[in-house]
């Protein structure tokens, strides 16, 4: 079996609640690839990511202590900020909106699957967004929406796409899952599924995270062009 030599993804959650903070803990220290540097309460997250220096915060939003948003507003002013996922109990799309535009990153409800939590963090430090409440999908319809993928040139892996597979992977770059995918562009879940297939052949990737980062990249690149 080959050796994974990556360095793993370093996180740091921040919750009021210490059972959350236990439990996140022991999901993220069983995943391969990852380590939690730390654990601690809304006041101590500036200094713990000073300490720490992590690739991914869990970032509870509702802590009695100190605001969420106010401790993203106080990272993302670092010198070198890490990535921030909000993490909530509650779908609530105005929360989703003031997350995204304060700097964050993904959504994650505290009620998410175990799994898809691994899944999230990667997909995060690959340079994705995800966003796990079901509610959500407008909002983050409108995100995907305001940066559409242009046209690349013939050099771009994302060449050979359809526009509909375009769309499609937008949607999938910005977290929405494949019932959400299929109620903003008008298909059926089993039309989605197959643009998903048909992207994962020609972008030669074998899962959702694969499909986000090659987004991501290809904007990355553009970017510094």
């Amino acid at each position: 079996m080959p050796y994974d030599l990556r360095p793993p993804v370093r996180v740091l959650v921040v919750d009021d609640e210490e059972l959350v903070r236990a439990a996140l803990q022991r999901i993220l220290d069983a995943a391969d690839a990852i380590t939690v540097e730390g654990t601690c309460d809304g006041p101590d997250a500036v200094e713990a990511v000073r300490r720490h220096v992590p690739d991914v915060v869990l970032l509870d939003i509702d802590m009695p202590s100190v605001g969420g948003l106010d401790v993203l507003c106080r990272l993302r002013a670092l010198p070198r900020p890490p990535v921030v996922a909000m993490l909530t109990a509650l779908d609530r799309a105005d929360h989703v909106e003031r997350a995204l535009r304060g700097g964050a990153s993904g959504f994650l409800l505290k009620s998410t699957e175990p799994r898809l939590f691994v899944e999230a963090v990667r997909l995060l430090a690959a340079g994705g967004v995800i966003c796990t409440p079901p509610g959500s999908a407008a909002v983050l319809a409108r995100y995907a929406g305001s940066a559409p993928i242009s046209a690349p040139d013939t050099s771009d892996g994302l060449a050979g796409l359809t526009d509909r597979e375009r769309e499609v992977l937008a949607l999938i770059a910005a977290g929405l899952p494949n019932t959400d995918i299929a109620a903003h562009l008008g298909m059926g879940v089993t039309t989605v599924k197959t643009h998903i297939g048909a992207l994962k052949r020609k972008l030669a990737v074998t899962s959702r995270v694969g499909l986000a980062t090659v987004v991501h990249r290809s904007a990355a690149g553009r970017g510094s062009g």
